[in-house]
């Protein structure tokens, strides 16, 4: 079975295409729930109206499958709660100009 590790270390490589940080390092990750045979992930954007969430979902299917080999993922875009620069690890607030 696959371990959330795993699937967190593959969604590293998915980059925001406008910031090119990984959504993991924006703190645009929420959930993370692995089944058996599945895998879903719950993300946020950093704003509403993002025009480019589609793109992002298909990263995060496309490198599941070709990393994990997972057939069946789930990427939902949640607003609740709101994406907020204190959910950035240190680095992408280091490389984005926040304080540290």
């Amino acid at each position: 079975m696959i371990e959330e590790k795993e699937v967190v270390k593959s969604l590293r490589k998915v980059l925001d295409p406008e910031l090119m940080i990984n959504i993991i390092d924006l703190g645009l990750v929420y959930d993370i729930r692995v089944g058996e045979d599945l895998v879903e992930v719950d993300y946020t954007l950093t704003y509403p109206g993002c025009p480019l969430a589609p793109e992002i979902e298909r990263n995060i299917i496309k490198n599941l499958k070709e990393d994990l080999g997972v057939e069946r993922i789930r990427a939902f875009t949640v607003w609740s709660p709101p994406w907020d620069p204190v959910r950035m690890s240190e680095e992408a607030r280091f490389a984005m100009g926040y304080p540290v």
